[in-house]
This record gives structure tokens, C-alpha cells and sequence, in this order.
């Protein structure tokens, strides 16, 4: 049986368009594969304890999970809190969280004189606990300093 060279072009168009489709399908499924968990780009205020929780053992697993624990009036919340909006933005894939001690359900565990504090957890694992964080940065901070502070502990990933 002879084929036209018409039904040929039709053939191989649709041989291409399948191709096509089949490889738009295989980049989606590699880039998902190799996709790291979702993105943020904004410090998350917790109001409660639960809420608290949640955030440390319900995100994705390959998800940082970076959390600033502070009060009003304390000497290097405000500088911490403003540090961390600036780490937002550049880290996505880092999830930021800030509550206010009292909210924690543990008050009395983040007293004044332990704040600001920040903890750092990875699929519901503690994995950094700075306790009066400002102690080991200079008088005045900024974002590149508590920026360098966490990757020295290796706390955070590739930009």
C-alpha cells in the first residue's frame, strides 16, 4: 500500500506533537522531582501556641522552618524581627515565623531575659536553639549578620 506524501506530513506531525506533549510531561514530573517544598516570601505571625505547633510539624519536610520568639520593648526584637523580613525575601523555600513569647503556651520558658530567640526546626526536628540571640551579634545587626550566624550552624539553603 502506497501512502501519499499528505498522509505522510499528517503522520509525522502527529508522531511530533505527541513527542512534544510527551516531553512537556517529563520536565513538569523531573521539575516537581526536584522542586524543594513550597514558597514564602514573608515573616508568618503565629498567634498561638497551636498554631505554633503546627507550623513545626505539619510543613513539608524539606521545609526550614525558622522561628523568632520575641515580646515588645525587648532590647533586639525589633532589629530581629525586621532582619528576618529581609531573609524572606531572599530565602523562599525558608518558611519565617515569629510569635510573641506569651502566645507560645510557654511563657514562662521564653522569659524576658532569653529573647529574642530563635529556633529552627526541619520536618518537626529541632535543629537550632539560640536562646538572647543579640548575644552573639554586634550592638547593632543587620540582615547579612544573622544571615551569616545561621549558615555558620548550616541553617539555611542555597539561595
Amino acid at each position: 500500500m502506497q501512502m501519499s506524501v499528505q498522509e505522510y506530513e499528517m503522520i509525522q506531525e502527529e508522531d511530533e506533537r505527541c513527542l512534544r506533549k510527551y516531553r512537556k510531561q517529563c520536565m513538569q514530573e523531573m521539575h516537581e522531582r526536584l522542586s524543594f517544598g513550597p514558597k514564602f516570601d514573608a515573616v508568618f505571625e503565629l498567634h498561638s501556641g497551636e498554631a505554633f505547633l503546627d507550623v513545626i510539624e505539619n510543613e513539608h519536610h524539606l521545609t526550614v522552618v525558622v522561628v523568632h520568639i520575641y515580646d515588645d520593648g525587648i532590647r533586639g526584637c525589633d532589629a530581629l524581627n525586621n532582619c528576618l523580613t529581609c531573609l524572606a525575601a531572599e530565602y523562599s523555600t525558608v518558611k519565617f515565623c515569629r510569635i510573641r513569647a506569651s502566645d507560645t503556651g510557654a511563657g514562662e520558658r521564653f522569659s524576658d531575659d532569653v529573647l529574642p530567640a530563635l529556633l529552627v526546626y526541619k520536618a518537626g526536628e529541632l535543629l537550632g536553639n539560640f536562646m538572647c540571640i543579640t548575644k552573639h551579634l554586634n550592638e547593632e545587626f543587620f540582615a547579612t549578620d544573622v544571615e551569616n550566624f545561621l549558615n555558620e550552624y548550616g541553617l539555611l539553603p542555597e539561595k
